[in-house]
């Protein structure tokens, strides 16, 4: 009977010293884990989304892009509104010292003749004729310094838009 016994001693030690072995490898491989879990970590490097989600995402980005555009192009409004009241005052303003030079230059010439000829009714009566076409002449000089006057200032108004769109545009 010992001799069973021995057997059954020597199977325990045997299968002892197996899971000895068993636990220290498994040991080994589980103190490694940490390591191996960093290591096996997935990083995202591209994100796919939904294109519901890419739509969403668009239009709060519309929602709030849409009051800045209006609020930008009122302000637009308003400049170029006050540019064309600057530019009307201004074609006013030319107008009137236009008329207060041929005026002044009317009232030269009327002085110069008075002095020159103030006795003489016949030669007044024939200088009407030619008064009245160098009035026309000056009305007509003065007709085109204002068509000129005018286009130079449309040209600013323009320019002074495209500078205007092009400092919005780069805000």
């Amino acid at each position: 009977m010992a001799n069973p016994l021995a057997d059954c001693v020597s199977s325990l030690r045997s299968s002892n010293h197996l899971l000895s072995n068993s636990i220290s490898i498994l040991d080994s491989g589980v103190n490694d884990f940490p390591r191996l879990a960093k290591v096996l970590q997935t990083t995202k490097h591209f994100e796919l989304l939904p294109s519901s989600a890419l739509t969403a995402a668009q239009s709060r980005l519309l929602s709030s892009l849409t009051p800045e555009f209006n609020n930008l192009l009122s302000r637009v409004e308003t400049h170029l509104d006050r540019l064309e009241r600057r530019e009307q005052a201004l074609v006013a303003r030319c107008e009137l010292l236009e008329g207060r030079l041929s005026m002044s230059g009317e009232d030269s010439e009327a002085m110069e003749r008075g002095t020159a000829g103030s006795g003489r009714k016949s030669i007044a009566a024939e200088g009407d004729g030619s008064r009245e076409a160098l009035k026309l002449k000056q009305l007509r000089a003065k007709r085109e310094r204002l068509a000129y006057t005018v286009e130079r200032l449309g040209l600013q108004a323009q320019q002074r838009e495209r500078q205007l769109r092009l400092s919005v545009a780069a805000q």
